[in-house]
């Protein structure tokens, strides 16, 4: 082989071996996710998004517990890479995405009625009690309709002290929700709504601030996410289901709960007031809300490994922090839903 050939040949092949790494480096991008929404899957999806990122350094999720209200303007602002929303989202509003949106339910969990009565750790509370109080009408912890379901306890003779979300909040659309059902009275006077205008309470923001409100303000009570409660060691009642029976909030009265509703083919269900004799009263699957067409492929790719993993490996994390697992039905359902991503 002559010199030049020689030459030659080593420049094809260093060639050959640039374009190699480059090629290596190209799929390797790194890619970064901006999500915003709901609080209350956050503690699920901030071990998700970490877990994730710790696997795959090259791809970075940062979330922002907003409240759901903030994650839809945000996600139809296109503002971030992805929303949630335990109130999923409006058809007018889906439609004002040129993209196309796709929901795709992530996980699922109870909300339940936190108090600060620490010296009545198992408060049951009447289904009649619990829209009493949240419609105003019941206002003293000591009032009969308390009273008759918790005849041992040492209720306070202390005004009740509701607290309610300051954000437009899916899990307060949900809660409405219940209670709209429940009771006419209150659909009429109250409604269903992210941010209604409540007739009773003090105002704070997401899961955290009604959290920080019932530690430190006496006789408060408030709705916040199951898990988040567990977390922070944050009493709450025992609630009187559809079929009259007192039914603690857990992974196994929330799943109870949720089997009593078929997922459409858009994904978005509802269980307003379940019937099932062991179901736990004030349940709901929680979205997270993706554009159909993404203009970076690369993000599209990351997206749809990052939904993968939370269908996957992520719902092994759910019953530990207060979720519900998907059923291996919706999880095949949402699988198939994903890749209309692209």
């Amino acid at each position: 082989m002559t010199t030049s050939l020689k030459a030659f040949t080593a420049i094809v092949a260093l060639f050959l071996l640039s374009a190699a790494v480059a090629a290596c480096g190209k799929s390797e991008a790194n890619v970064k996710l901006q999500g915003a929404g709901a609080s209350f899957p956050a503690p699920l999806y901030t071990k998700w998004f970490k877990s994730y990122g710790s696997a795959h350094p090259n791809i970075q999720v940062d979330y922002q517990s907003v409240g759901s209200g903030s994650g839809i303007k945000s996600f139809m602002d296109h503002t971030v890479d992805f929303g949630a929303s335990d109130a999923a989202m409006k058809p007018e509003d889906m439609a004002k995405v040129q993209e196309g949106v796709q929901l795709l339910p992530m996980t699922a969990g109870a909300i339940v009625l936190a108090h600060s009565l620490k010296d009545v750790p198992n408060l049951k509370l009447s289904r009649a009690a619990y829209v009493g109080i949240f419609s105003g009408k019941i206002t003293k912890w000591n009032d009969p309709a308390i009273a008759k379901t918790n005849p041992d306890a040492k209720l306070p003779d202390m005004p009740i002290n509701v607290v309610v979300r300051a954000d437009s909040s899916g899990t307060t659309f949900v809660f409405t929700k219940h209670l709209s059902t429940v009771s006419k009275e209150f659909e009429s006077n109250v409604g269903v709504n992210t941010m209604p205008n409540w007739p009773v309470g003090t105002k704070s923001k997401g899961n955290e601030g009604i959290t920080a409100s019932l530690m430190t303000t006496p006789g408060s009570i408030g709705y916040i996410e199951y898990g988040y409660a567990k977390s922070q060691n944050v009493p709450f009642a025992v609630l009187e289901n559809k079929a009259g029976n007192y039914v603690e909030a857990n992974t196994a009265s929330a799943s109870a709960a949720l089997a009593s509703g078929q997922l459409p083919p858009d994904l978005i269900a509802w269980v307003p007031d379940p019937e099932a004799k062991d179901a736990y009263p004030i349940v709901t699957y929680t979205w997270m809300l993706f554009y159909k067409k993404y203009k970076d492929p690369s993000k599209a790719t990351a997206l749809r490994a990052l939904i993968e993993y939370g269908l996957t490996d992520g719902q092994k994390d759910s019953e530990a922090l207060g979720y519900v697992p998907l059923p291996p039905d919706v999880v095949n359902k949402v699988k198939a839903a994903a890749q209309n991503i692209s």
